[in-house]
């Protein structure tokens, strides 16, 4: 099993890269096909909002056929077929179709791992486990950042997706190669999602699961660049520079996680202490939206981290669904943590739109305020949560 998680975390690595990439391609994919940036909104959108619905069917192939083929056979045709239709664009809609096959491709990889670990580890190490695999796999996003923005000067976006293309199906082989399938849970228990919807110390969590992720990634996988060009005129490469600097931020920070509910005895106040101070950096943002490029630097970074509480959300969560139901439940957290990513690209490429006549900051003020304040409305919620510790 050893041997399948490192491949399951190398297409994590993948997906990870997948919903961060388009931040480094915004000028070239405006100059050669004309996206402007509320297509590449729409079309980061669609990514999670297309991997968002395929939690339902994923957590149900997890629990009934198992990680090995459901990961192997969707990365292979969304991933690397997704891939290669981004690598043939010639219109803003290719990279939206492109997006949504690469969505469905990504969908069940961390799953697939978090399905693992629910089965074959103690319940006491899933926030651990989980918080590993999410931090070693967000090695695809700074691969997503200054790498990215390198490999784009020197062989251009076109042959970089091909590459990536052919790397996607090469790691879907490996999955099917290495990866073995826990034994099925004990009893002929049955259940359904609506079991999992009918527990009410979960609607006081996916709230907070819907927001918790999505200004980091939203930012990080999108509006850092359109940011930082249009408010300090950088290019591409100091784009990637900066969102490498960010994404190192989401790493560090979910290893910073990871292990505090052990240490501390408490996952809600964690979460909800991290929570609460990123809804603070991002009002600090608004306020200093074009202060100096190392201030939004910094307080991206400072988004990043303290936004990677992914882990300890789940587990929390994780720790209200029985053992015969953990594929479904584990996907229904996820749905609703990539789902708020994907409304909120929707939502933030509209209001782009809106404000973009009223100067070159009036669209981010707008942007960073609304992740503050859904932020925060999902902290209030979080508050009446029950906690958890295992």
């Amino acid at each position: 099993m050893r041997a399948g998680l490192v491949v399951l975390c190398l297409a994590y690595v993948l997906s990870q890269f997948f919903r961060a990439f388009l931040a480094v391609l915004t000028a070239d994919l405006g100059r050669d096909i004309g996206a402007v940036p509320e297509d590449l909104a729409h079309a980061s959108g669609l990514w999670f909002i297309t991997f968002a619905a395929m939690q339902i069917p994923v957590g149900w192939a997890l629990d009934r056929i198992g990680p090995r083929r459901t990961a192997s056979v969707l990365l292979l045709l969304g991933g690397s077929g997704g891939a290669a239709l981004f690598a043939a664009a010639t219109a803003p809609i290719h990279v939206s179709l492109a997006m949504v096959l690469i969505g469905v491709g990504c969908s069940p990889v961390l799953m697939a791992s978090y399905f693992i670990f629910a089965r074959e580890f103690p319940p006491a190490r899933f926030a651990t486990l989980a918080a590993v695999m999410l931090g070693v796999g967000s090695v695809g996003n700074l691969v997503a950042s200054y790498p990215t923005a390198l490999a784009v000067e020197l062989i251009g976006w076109r042959a970089t997706l091909a590459g990536l293309a052919a790397i996607s199906g090469a790691v879907a082989v490996g999955i099917w190669a290495t990866v073995h399938d826990p034994e099925k849970a004990s009893g002929d228990q049955k259940g359904s999602l609506i079991d999992l919807l009918k527990e009410p110390a979960l609607w006081t969590i996916l709230p907070l699961m819907l927001v918790a992720y999505a200004p980091s990634a939203a930012l990080r996988g999108l509006w850092a660049g359109p940011y930082l060009r249009d408010v300090f005129a950088l290019e591409t490469t100091q784009i990637g520079q900066a969102t490498l600097v960010m994404g190192a931020a989401m790493i560090a920070g979910t290893f910073a996680y990871g292990p505090l509910d052990r240490l501390l005895g408490t996952r809600k106040w964690v979460v909800l202490g991290g929570n609460v101070l990123g809804a603070a950096a991002l009002a600090l943002l608004c306020l200093w939206i074009d202060r100096a490029v190392w201030s939004s630097v910094i307080l991206l970074a400072v988004i990043g981290f303290l936004g990677a509480s992914f882990p300890v959300v789940m587990a929390h969560g994780r720790a209200f669904i029985p053992a015969h139901l953990v594929g479904r439940g584990v996907t229904l957290l996820n749905l609703f943590g990539i789902g708020g990513v994907g409304i909120m690209q929707f939502v933030t490429g509209r209001i782009h739109a809106g404000y973009a006549d009223g100067g070159a900051t009036a669209p981010y003020i707008a942007i960073f305020g609304f992740f503050a304040v859904a932020l925060a409305a999902g902290c209030a919620v979080y508050v009446f949560s029950r906690d958890s510790i295992d």
